[in-house]
């Protein structure tokens, strides 16, 4: 399969997942309500409304603010397809298909409720699926990256001689 695909694939499914574990949250979950346990201590469920960006930075404070927050981001969405679309490593393109559908559940949000719908606590900070895939796909850019880096340069292809 090529990476390109792949990555698509992987952006369509992060992204269908993401907005429908979003929705099961918001019909079974409260905002202020006790947190639901999901692994013990460690992680556990709990509706919070995102308005910023990363763990609530960058909060716009107009309508405008909102606005070019959203261009922003589909500008930074539209430049990792591309660089999807040109993909030749099945492990980038996998990467970057969790990036981008990551990126997109989170616009979906930004667009129809004006801020991201948050529910997995982990204590310190509470997330989504798309959140976790957003990370998942930076880990496998920085896999490849690394494997990458341990293969050895294929042989100069220089004229054929020594000169």
């Amino acid at each position: 399969m090529r990476a390109r695909t792949l990555g698509g694939l992987t952006a369509l499914s992060v992204l269908a997942a993401d907005q429908a574990t979003k929705l099961a949250a918001e019909r079974h979950l409260v905002v202020g309500a006790k947190p639901v346990p999901l692994l013990g201590q460690l992680l556990s469920f709990r509706l919070q409304y995102n308005p910023g960006v990363s763990f609530s930075q960058l909060i716009p404070n107009s309508e405008a603010g909102r606005w070019l927050l959203l261009a922003m981001i589909l500008a930074f969405t539209a430049l990792l397809a591309f660089w999807l679309w040109r993909a030749r490593a099945p492990l980038v393109g996998l990467g970057l298909g969790a990036i981008v559908g990551g990126a997109l559940g989170n616009l979906c949000d930004r667009l129809v409720y004006g801020k991201v719908v948050d529910f997995l606590d982990a204590r310190v900070f509470v997330f989504n699926l798309a959140d976790a895939a957003i990370n998942v796909g930076v880990a496998l850019l920085i896999l490849d990256w690394l494997i990458a880096a341990t293969r050895p340069a294929p042989p100069s292809a220089g004229r054929g001689g020594e000169s």
